[in-house]
């Protein structure tokens, strides 16, 4: 049952992560923080409970990773209003810089060649000193169309 199937050889996810990043042009927090300036999309893919426990960044598109792909897709009926086109600079943020790598590298391959990442996620966005918020109640994942 957890054999490679055909004598593929599969790949451990030291070098998944390493494939995935091999193809992108990731950026430092303050990096990111300028790119949003000049108009790319922030987007910040943490589950409710670490945006409780840490705060959020303002602005960022709040979208769980499970749902990202059908968000950002602008051919998936269940896109947000953003995602209009295959030339839209989009910056995922997780919690270290990990499963961002992958999300971004994901991205890559529905067609969004300009999605990348922030090195070392929201935790080296905070240790940047750069902007964070709390809200009474942390923003809700944007939902299809919003």
């Amino acid at each position: 049952m957890g054999e490679p199937k055909d004598n593929v050889q599969p790949l451990t996810v030291d070098r998944l992560l390493a494939v995935a990043r091999a193809g992108l042009r990731r950026l430092s927090p303050a990096e990111a923080a300028a790119a949003v300036a000049r108009g790319a999309r922030l987007v910040d893919t943490r589950p409710h409970f670490q945006r409780v426990a840490d705060g959020e960044i303002p602005d960022a598109i709040i979208i769980e990773r499970n749902h990202l792909e059908w968000r950002l897709d602008p051919a998936s009926p269940a896109r947000i209003r953003e995602a209009t086109g295959y030339d839209i600079a989009w910056i995922v943020l997780c919690d270290e810089g990990y499963s961002s790598s992958l999300a971004a590298a994901s991205l890559h391959r529905i067609g969004l060649g300009h999605a990348t990442d922030v090195i070392g996620g929201f935790r080296a966005w905070r240790l940047a000193g750069l902007p964070l918020t709390t809200p009474a109640m942390p923003t809700p994942p944007r939902l299809p169309g919003e």
